[in-house]
């Protein structure tokens, strides 16, 4: 199979492998009640995503023990595991993420296959956590800390994979535009309606794992997209 025919699906993590969002929870337990209106700060476009995700988690307050407790909590979706065997023979696969690293690597482990996982940085301090972003672009269209253009772009490297977006939420809008292929929950799914982007709603991941299943993973003379007539604009 040559790299032209290769698929590239790139998976949030808050919403879709995870039915929670993990940010969300974390400021629910641990957090002053003014990250809300910082929230709502980013809701209105006064700060980017960097700016929220900053200030929100500078208000978590608690030590290292109950946090990772709380954060390694996390569940995801029991069909994910059966959709990364699946789709490893012929597709490279990310797990892009606008949240936190710490609880998806933990998450993830005990798949025990080796997946590529772009998020912000969490650090342990005193009395609570630091964030950082590693994968932040000043040109990213939707002001994300993590730019999933960008790194869909790093990724396919000039390769010409079809990219196949997993997602539910706004750090997905910019590339629900660009991707060939679009699965959409949530927010995503609504703003794919307003814009008129063709898109699959689901709404967990074995409906996914069931329309993957039916596309033909040795002949890829057409793209998925095509083949079920779902194809997103450019």
């Amino acid at each position: 199979m040559t790299s032209s025919n290769r698929i590239l699906f790139i998976i949030d993590f808050d919403g879709t492998i995870a039915p929670i969002d993990t940010v969300d929870a974390l400021l629910e337990r641990f957090a002053d009640p003014e990250w809300r209106e910082i929230e709502e700060r980013w809701v209105r476009g006064e700060i980017n995503s960097e700016q929220c995700m900053a200030a929100q988690i500078a208000l978590v307050r608690g030590e290292r023990p109950e946090l990772e407790e709380f954060l390694h909590s996390v569940q995801i979706d029991p069909s994910f595991a059966g959709f990364v065997r699946y789709v490893t023979p012929f597709a490279e696969l990310a797990v892009v993420s606008d949240g936190l690293d710490d609880p998806i690597h933990h998450a993830l482990r005990q798949l025990d296959v080796p997946i590529r996982i772009c998020a912000n940085r969490l650090d342990f301090r005193p009395g609570g956590l630091r964030i950082s972003f590693p994968h932040g672009d000043s040109a990213c269209a939707v002001l994300s800390g993590v730019c999933k253009c960008a790194i869909a772009r790093s990724i396919d490297a000039g390769r010409g994979l079809t990219t196949v977006l997993i997602g539910d939420g706004r750090s997905d809008l910019c590339l629900a535009r660009r991707a060939d292929f679009v699965f959409a929950k949530g927010s995503l799914r609504r703003f794919c309606e307003d814009e008129h982007i063709l898109h699959v709603p689901f709404e967990v991941l074995g409906d996914v794992l069931t329309i993957v299943r039916g596309w033909n993973a040795t002949d890829y003379d057409r793209s998925p997209g095509e083949a079920a007539c779902h194809l997103a604009p450019d």
